[in-house]
Order: C-alpha cells, then structure tokens, then sequence
C-alpha cells in the first residue's frame, strides 16, 4: 500500500512553508502526486453592509486574495524542486472548509494546519476530519518537523474510529522505524480490548510487515490527550495517529476530549480519521 495522491492546503501564513515541505516529503517517500490547494475565500458580511459597501469590499477582498495566492504560490515554487515529485497547483475561488472538503474527497490524504489560538469556529482540520471520510494529517502551528513518520506513536482504543485511524496510516506505519501502540486506561468485553490491551492490533500490524510494540497504561491524574503527548514527548516520536471524535463533537465541547485537546495543543503532527 501506498498514498498515490496528496492534498496540501496552502495559504500565505508562516506556517504554511512547513505543512507544504512536510507534504511534499511524503510524497516523495510514497512516490505520490502533491496538489497545493490555494482558496480564495470571501468573508461573509451582514445584508445591511453589504448593501452599502459590497462592490467596495469585495475590489478590497480580491486584491487581498490576489496577494495572498501570489505569496502561497511562492512559497509552493521554493519547495517544490526540492523533492522531485510530480506537482499541480490549484487556485480556487470558494468556502474554505467546504471546497477543501470537495478536493479531498479524492486523495489519499490531506494535510492542513493545527487551528492557531483564538481561532473562531470548529476551524479547518475539526471539519474535514468530520466530513471527508479520508485521513487528515494536521500539522502544528509552531515548530519544524524533519521527519515524519520514522517513529509512530498510535493511540489505541480498539474502537471503529481507532480502528478507521490505523488503516488509513497503514502506507506510513508499514515503513516506520517503530510503531508504538498506545492503550490508555483500556477497557474489557467485547467493545474493549483482550487479555493484553494493544496485543491484536500489534499482530495485525506485524503482519503487514510494521514494526509494531505495545503498552497499556493507567492514569486518573491526566486526560487522554495529556497523556498522549506526554508518551509522544518520551519516545521522542515524530507522528501520533488516532481515531477522532470516538463520541459527538458537541460532546466533546462541553465535556472535554482526547480529539479536541490534541487539535489545541498538538506538539507534533497528527493523522486522524473519523
């Protein structure tokens, strides 16, 4: 197995030349088609402003999107050669979230970046994860990440969402120097896990060539996601891969989550699927 095809948006944001290098390096480990997506994107206005000033606003607004595709292109064309992969630049007009959605739907994967503090709304990588139906691969917004993928840290709970996570990482985690498979406060009976938490899906991989290990561990003094990026800080990993929103994103919200914590305070790259 392997990606084929890659999504990587772009904009014109410091962070943007990292997501777009750290994309182009898969695709070049997998030997697969990167597509740079750059969306122009128009911010909705009241009717009453819009009646006034829109022909204004909206000649401010292209300029700007205009500017900012130039910038993002930019950077598209100083990392691009770098890599040696085939490549294709998009420049769309559109929604944000939902015409990113519409592209990733035929691609193996898609990576954007983590939201940036006191972003409003769910923000890009909370709706794709949701509605695609692919895995997401967020990047963080701060920090370099010069590998990826070399040392996995899978969070396991044994449930559909975890389950959908680790099939998707497959092409990645069959080529992994290591593939550290997680139990955190694991559960018994049948929606649980077996007599050693981690243990099948550790076989499952092996199977499939992966160098798989795994590790059950307890904690009531942390949440789920603490614990995670306190495990992948330990073993020094360069990727964790997760299910997502194993219950409501509405849940979630109100009572806290390992999906929602780790989009917040990621400290390394995330694949995550839903």
């Amino acid at each position: 197995m392997a990606f084929k095809d890659i999504l990587v948006h772009v904009d014109n944001s410091p962070q943007c030349g990292v997501r777009l290098g750290l994309a182009a390096r898969l695709a070049k480990d997998h030997q697969a088609h990167l597509i740079a997506l750059n969306v122009r994107h128009r911010q909705h206005l009241p009717q009453y402003i819009a009646a006034q000033y829109g022909s204004i606003l909206d000649k401010i607004e292209d300029e700007h999107n205009a500017e900012a595709a130039r910038e993002a292109r930019a950077i598209f064309d100083r990392i691009q050669p770098d890599y040696g992969v085939t490549t294709e630049w998009r420049d769309v007009d559109g929604p944000l979230e939902s015409t990113v959605a519409l592209h990733a739907r035929y691609v193996d994967l898609t990576v954007v970046g983590q939201p940036l503090p006191g972003e409003d709304g769910p923000g890009l990588a909370d709706s794709l994860i949701l509605e695609v139906g692919r895995p997401v691969l967020v990047v963080p917004y701060a920090g370099r990440f010069d590998t990826i993928g070399e040392r996995i840290l899978v969070a396991w709970n044994g449930s559909r969402e975890a389950t959908r996570a680790v099939h998707d990482a497959l092409p990645i985690l069959t080529r992994a120097k290591l593939a550290h498979v997680i139990a955190v406060n694991p559960t018994g009976g049948m929606a649980g896990h077996g007599d050693v938490p981690g243990a099948d899906i550790c076989l499952h991989l092996s199977r499939h060539g992966a160098n798989a290990v795994c590790e059950h561990i307890r904690s009531e003094d942390l949440n789920i996601g603490e614990m995670l990026l306190s495990r992948a800080a330990d073993e020094d990993v360069d990727l964790l891969v997760m299910g997502a929103y194993g219950r409501s994103r509405l849940r979630e919200l109100v009572m806290g989550g390992a999906t929602r914590h780790l989009l917040h305070h990621m400290t390394v790259p995330v694949l995550m699927s839903h």
